[in-house]
């Protein structure tokens, strides 16, 4: 493919990672458009980047605006943030899900979505089971390419507060150090590491579905250096 010639669009691009994901992506030659959708504006102009603003809840009303190369779903919230079990529903499952069905109506065969460590539609743990629920809503589009992303606890400095994560990844610095063999993969993990990741699966090819910190983080050594 001709340097400059590559669509993007990213979901979730004012979020921790996919703020590093759209630097990266603003930067690499191999993209001449990043179309954002997201609720609100990431607060810079780009002459590559294309924003759409609107309630990602009704992410169907953007189907004609929706065309690309590639999808990356970097969408995510929290228990704190949005207390609301429904509303939490519709953001972590419906979104993606909704992003999915529109990769398969406008014929999009790139789909990258990060999940979460321990995802599993069984899973006794709310949290993980809602992720895994996730993974299968979107797979049942059957978008030709497509990867799950399941990070173990993202380590950076986010824009909103979130004091619960931040005594985690305390911990996590210390634990950090004994994760060592079979259980490094839940060591925490930079949102670098996962976008360049994202970006190297979308442009190489993959036959993993599911890939986790560990397998991030070997990816994000070998693209970074």
């Amino acid at each position: 493919m001709d340097a400059e010639s590559k669509s993007a669009i990213i979901l979730g691009a004012t979020g921790l990672t996919g703020g590093v994901l759209l630097k990266m992506l603003l930067k690499d030659d191999r993209y001449a458009k990043i179309k954002l959708f997201s609720r609100s504006s990431v607060g810079f102009t780009h002459p590559k980047l294309e924003e759409h603003l609107g309630d990602l809840r009704k992410l169907e009303e953007f189907k004609s605006l929706f065309t690309a190369d590639e999808v990356y779903c970097c969408i995510g919230t929290t228990k704190a943030k949005t207390p609301d079990a429904s509303m939490y529903r519709e953001i972590d499952l419906g979104i993606p899900e909704a992003t999915a069905k529109l990769c398969s109506a406008n014929n999009i065969h790139t789909l990258l979505v990060i999940s979460a460590l321990g995802a599993n539609a069984n899973s006794r743990v709310g949290y993980n089971r809602l992720k895994g629920e996730m993974e299968e809503a979107v797979m049942d589009y059957h978008i030709p390419k497509t990867h799950f992303l399941r990070p173990s606890l993202i380590s950076g400095k986010r824009a909103e507060k979130r004091p619960g994560e931040w005594w985690a990844n305390q911990l996590m610095k210390v634990l950090n150090l004994v994760l060592v063999g079979p259980l490094e993969k839940y060591k925490s993990i930079r949102p670098e590491a996962i976008a360049a990741a994202m970006v190297w699966l979308a442009n190489n090819k993959c036959e993993q579905l599911y890939l986790e910190s560990d397998q991030l983080r070997k990816i994000a050594k070998d693209e970074l250096g």
